[in-house]
């Protein structure tokens, strides 16, 4: 593209809108409105399509999304819905030649993403874009994966993400979702009836409550942070151990470090009513500690910062604090899909990439039913 012409707008179509679409993609997408244009919304509240279609200036708006999805004025479609609908929407989009934004995860079973693989291969390659915004973030892209690549010998990492509530910070942040239950008769039996095919799928059988919470724990907040922890350092050879008891849930895998020496990696996470917001990503060398710290996305502009400890060459401590920027992962996530789908830049978070995390998922899955 010259740098003298007007960029190409992608034509947006977004499937769901409630709480992300209105907290985080449609106010991102109007600050991208030089890349971007939204011109169908779908929601199976009519009420909520309404209020979203006012609020943001959407042309069109409806509440089946095969309207939103065959538009003839959609490039894109962005999915935005519950996980269990992910797999259904996504190769329709893909069967009328549309490209795909998922929000993560990109579904929660393997055969289903196996389903989305050969629908985007049938469909040309290439044209799902997948939503893990903390890999986006210019801390972690720059300064944190530059800092790791200088550790030579990793002994042990560590990811936690323990929050609050998202209400919290919504709520403080001016861009609170207005939320409608005018939902159609049937709505919750279909959710059931999609949801019900998944866990058969991942279990393989009879789930139980413990097995649906972590499936579901899993897909929301675990996706992040298994996502930013295999780009980081892998992919684990073997899952150690898992604890899975709700709301909280920790694990810890076993990985090898580029001297083909044992090292492990704990993970912990969980949901309480405590309004924090700790996730990050923390490697150790023999002298250098390297960890990343995300705050909450519902708020524009908060730092994503990387601290660097280590002992120098004449032995003395040393500390710094390292930001690359205050441009938020969203912003950056949506730029970079803009890269890709109009300037042919190679995606990062494929659906195949995307895949590997339900593999992990599997692993973690079965590690738990051999405890017992």
């Amino acid at each position: 593209m010259s740098s003298t012409q007007s960029p190409q707008k992608l034509r947006v179509g977004v499937l769901g809108a409630g709480e992300v679409a209105q907290v985080i993609h449609l106010p991102t997408l109007s600050l991208l409105n030089h890349l971007y244009s939204v011109v169908s919304i779908c929601d199976i509240s009519q009420q909520t399509v309404d209020h979203v279609g006012a609020k943001f200036d959407i042309p069109h708006k409806t509440i089946h999304a095969h309207e939103t999805i065959s538009h003839l004025d959609v490039d894109l479609i962005m999915i935005l819905t519950a996980d269990e609908f992910h797999e259904s929407l996504c190769i329709s989009a893909l069967q009328v030649g549309k490209l795909v934004f998922i929000e993560k995860p990109i579904t929660l079973s393997i055969p289903s993403v196996q389903r989305i693989l050969e629908a985007e291969k049938a469909a040309g390659g290439n044209r799902i874009f997948v939503g893990y915004m903390r890999r986006y973030a210019p801390s972690f892209t720059q300064a944190f994966l530059r800092e790791v690549a200088s550790i030579p010998k990793i002994v042990y990492a560590r990811s936690r993400d323990i929050v609050g509530p998202n209400a919290h910070f919504v709520g403080q942040s001016g861009t609170s979702p207005v939320k409608f239950t005018d939902f159609p008769p049937g709505a919750a039996q279909d959710r059931k009836v999609h949801l019900d095919k998944l866990f058969l799928e991942v279990f393989q059988g009879h789930a139980s409550k413990r097995d649906i919470q972590y499936c579901r724990f899993l897909g929301s907040l675990g996706s992040h942070d298994l996502s930013l922890m295999h780009e980081a350092l892998g992919f684990p050879e073997s899952v150690a151990g898992v604890s899975a008891n709700e709301p909280f849930y920790s694990a810890i895998f076993n990985y090898r470090n580029k001297t083909g020496e044992p090292y492990s990696v704990t993970y912990e996470s969980g949901i309480d009513s405590v309004p924090r917001f700790d996730a990050n990503l923390a490697v150790y060398g023999e002298r250098k500690t390297v960890s990343i710290q995300y705050d909450t996305p519902y708020v524009k502009g908060l730092p994503i910062k990387v601290k660097v400890e280590e002992l120098n060459e004449t032995g003395e401590a040393t500390s710094r604090e390292i930001l690359s920027s205050f441009e938020d992962a969203y912003t950056v996530e949506l730029k970079e899909m803009y890269e890709c789908f109009v300037n042919g830049k190679a995606i990062k978070t494929t659906a195949a990439d995307a895949s590997k995390e339900l593999e992990l998922f599997d692993m973690m899955y079965k590690q738990l039913a051999k405890q017992g």
